[in-house]
């Protein structure tokens, strides 16, 4: 009885939290230019970040300075010049990574090995997980008609998350992985099914507002692979938290966790919608 009045809490936490939040969500994403868009976005990485280097501070020392930078980089996605040449900006962007090897190599042989290979590969990891994937996030809403593409990302994310969660704790009965024993094989086929229409009635009401003429067969097509994409997000979130031995990354947000528990799926697969969305 009492197991029963906790999940009951929590489930009341999660919808309350959700409901709170998804309206600031909504006036950034929908309200702000893509200016004011990158700073949210840098924001929510920084949080993530902490979050994340705390988590991994049981395992390593990760190099917390370089990390936040990384984030702050998303704030000025869209500030650089529209002069500046295509092939010089490609260029840079592949050499940030080595870039960033070469200060975090540097910090080992400056530190006379206190900091060593296993704290910056912590680092590296963080920086390629949080900030690319976000800085994807800044892209797709930077792109033409970015202001309603941002929200099939977010729908393949917290739509699967939300089916799969309430579907798969009535039904769920089969197990998926030891990663996250919780999660059931019904919960994610829920998440996906879910996760599809609300992506569908989205595209018909974007469709018949903005006279846009999104196809409905590629919108589920790209839904159906987003989703399954954001949950092998959240099981490789689960994955981390596993090795770390935490439950949760944070209690910022109740009956969610911390902000990298509640966006692990939406970052996961902003890469990939930002291929398949501007393709649209």
């Amino acid at each position: 009885m009492e197991n029963e009045n906790n999940k009951k809490k929590i489930d009341i936490k999660r919808i309350t939290s959700a409901v709170l939040g998804l309206p600031l969500v909504v006036i950034f994403l929908t309200f702000g230019n893509k200016y004011v868009v990158d700073v949210f976005l840098a924001i929510i990485a920084c949080i993530s970040m902490q979050e994340y280097f705390n988590a991994v501070s049981k395992e390593s020392k990760p190099i917390r300075w370089i990390g936040y930078l990384a984030c702050i980089s998303i704030a000025f996605i869209h500030i650089i010049p529209e002069k500046i040449p295509v092939l010089f900006l490609e260029n840079l962007m592949l050499l940030i990574i080595p870039v960033i090897l070469l200060i975090l190599f540097s910090i080992i042989v400056v530190t006379n090995m206190k900091i060593n290979f296993k704290d910056i590969s912590f680092t590296l990891f963080g920086i390629i997980y949080i900030v690319t994937c976000i800085g994807f996030m800044a892209k797709i809403r930077g792109a033409e008609n970015g202001v309603w593409l941002i929200w099939y990302a977010i729908i393949s994310a917290w739509a699967s998350d939300t089916f799969a969660y309430f579907i798969g704790k009535k039904y769920g009965k089969h197990k998926f992985s030891k990663v996250s024993p919780k999660k059931s094989i019904e919960g994610c086929i829920a998440g996906v099914v879910g996760a599809v229409i609300v992506a569908l009635i989205y595209t018909f009401a974007i469709n018949e507002i903005n006279s846009l003429n999104y196809s409905y067969i590629y919108i589920t097509i790209i839904t159906v692979i987003l989703s399954i994409i954001g949950q092998i997000g959240d099981f490789a979130a689960s994955s981390i938290k596993r090795y770390v031995d935490v439950k949760d990354y944070s209690n910022l947000i109740p009956g969610h966790g911390g902000m990298l528990d509640r966006i692990d799926s939406l970052m996961f697969l902003s890469p990939f919608a930002y291929v398949f969305l501007t393709i649209i």
